[in-house]
């Protein structure tokens, strides 16, 4: 009776101590909705999304739709993200396959000659002996759970890292979409720099006309002239910007975009589903990274158990099973069988305090993994709120800005026709044509950061496959 009390005793402790260290996902440090002000003036919020939005469905332009799969098929980071993946997978099918056991064939023989005066009869002789079987060589009875957590480990290190992959698709598709409104941007200001230089010169030779009919000073000549070629240099710097966004264009792609994909200006269709203000925070637990710092977290847990099975027993087992003869002839006879069967069991003793400092080890990487988890949250809540709260600002700039463009445009032709009417000197006309210049660049800049948000919101709030 007592033994089977002690027996039952010391089970319930092994159970006890063996219980795996039970995954709980962290609340998320962060409120449960966006702030009030990163709701923005974006105007009514369409419903809720779920799930991230598909980049299809994002970026609606045919033209970047194109150069988007082009990178996805030809960037070496993406494909060296895919490679890791096949890597990590692989060696997941490692781990598992230690949970069961390697069954392997084997042939030796083993001949060797015998001097005569070691012989019984004093002539030379030639032995040997042959052996054939299959066996398994120190397969691991995982009673502890020391190989299913080295499992789970190698799984959450596999899942996470595919996690990774998806947020390099995501960062690509990103920076493909920023590096095209770039280019477009460019192709825009370079537009309007040329557009500017035919009416400076148109106005350039205007001038000349009226000075050398005495009606026109040197003075506003040479004003001209430094208008005109103030818009050629302009022309010259954005050409230069728009050969490296193209550079860089082809480098994001992975080949050459063709000419016909290229963008004329920012005439470019982006889609973006609304997301409301008072849209819980928790949607970005779908976000990539998030994910891929919880699997992590996960092995770490994980970790942990194939530390604490480290303080009970291991026990192996090793057998065999063939024939053995010394003549290849008589090898697969019935008496020529043979086997072997050698288990082993590895107690633990005294190993100066190794496995305890091991599972404290396993212990912090999982509190460390915890922290990381948490302040990727943090970055992620920020990050959404930030690009909330530009949304509607930018919009708020974008209309103003606008309406600068609109008066600016009305001054410059009030003052131009004064001018030519005689009732004002050349200079109002420079000073009108430069502030309106500078404010259609600073439209232009505007409409660029509005569409980079819009790709912006797409990234941080998990984008899509």
């Amino acid at each position: 009776m007592k033994r089977e009390f002690l027996a039952a005793g010391l089970a319930v402790c092994l159970c006890g101590c063996l219980r795996p260290a039970a995954y709980h996902r962290p609340a998320p440090p962060v409120p449960n909705a966006w702030p009030e002000s990163s709701a923005g003036q974006s105007g009514a919020a369409g419903p809720a999304a779920a799930q991230p939005v598909k980049w299809q469905e994002f970026f609606a332009g045919a033209q970047l739709q194109s150069v988007i799969e082009l990178a996805l098929a030809n960037n070496r980071d993406l494909r060296m993200a895919a490679l890791n993946v096949e890597k990590v997978e692989a060696l997941y099918r490692i781990q598992r396959a230690q949970q069961y056991p390697a069954i392997s064939a084997s042939a030796t023989a083993d001949v060797y000659r015998l001097p005569g005066y070691m012989s019984n009869d004093g002539e030379p002789d030639t032995r040997g002996q042959i052996v054939a079987g299959a066996g398994t060589a120190s397969w691991e009875l995982d009673l502890f759970g020391r190989v299913r957590s080295l499992k789970s480990a190698a799984l959450e290190r596999y899942l996470a890292t595919e996690q990774a992959r998806a947020a390099t698709q995501i960062s690509l598709v990103g920076a493909v979409a920023n590096s095209y409104l770039a280019l477009a941007a460019g192709r825009e200001n370079l537009r309007l720099a040329q557009e500017t230089l035919a009416t400076q010169e148109a106005l350039y030779e205007l001038i000349l006309r009226t000075r050398d009919a005495g009606m026109a000073s040197d003075l506003d000549l040479k004003q001209a002239q430094s208008q005109v070629e103030a818009a050629r240099v302009d022309i010259a710097r954005y050409s230069a910007l728009i050969a490296l966004d193209e550079n860089a264009l082809n480098l994001l792609a992975g080949t050459a975009v063709p000419a016909g994909l290229l963008p004329s200006g920012l005439d470019v269709g982006q889609v973006l589903k609304e997301v409301q203000a008072g849209l819980p925070s928790d949607v970005l637990l779908q976000r990539p990274d998030i994910l891929l710092a919880e699997h992590q977290l996960k092995a770490a847990y994980a970790n942990i158990g194939a530390a604490r099975a480290n303080f009970f027993p291991r026990i192996t087992l090793t057998a065999a099973l063939g024939f053995m003869s010394g003549d290849l002839a008589d090898l697969f006879k019935f008496g020529s069988r043979t086997w072997n069967f050698a288990p082993q069991a590895v107690m633990p003793i005294f190993d100066a305090g190794a496995r305890k400092a091991a599972l404290k080890v396993a212990e912090a990487d999982r509190d460390l993994a915890v922290a990381e988890y948490e302040k990727t949250i943090q970055t992620a809540f920020r990050e959404v709120s930030d690009a909330l709260t530009l949304r509607g600002r930018l919009l708020e700039q974008q209309e103003a800005q606008q309406a600068l463009v609109n008066a600016l445009q009305e001054t410059y032709r009030l003052a131009e026709a004064r001018y030519k009417a005689g009732i004002d000197s050349y200079l109002s006309v420079l000073v009108a044509q430069r502030a309106l210049y500078g404010a259609q660049q600073g439209l232009l800049s505007l409409r660029l950061a509005r569409l980079a948000n819009l790709v912006t919101l797409y990234k941080v709030l998990g984008g899509g496959a």
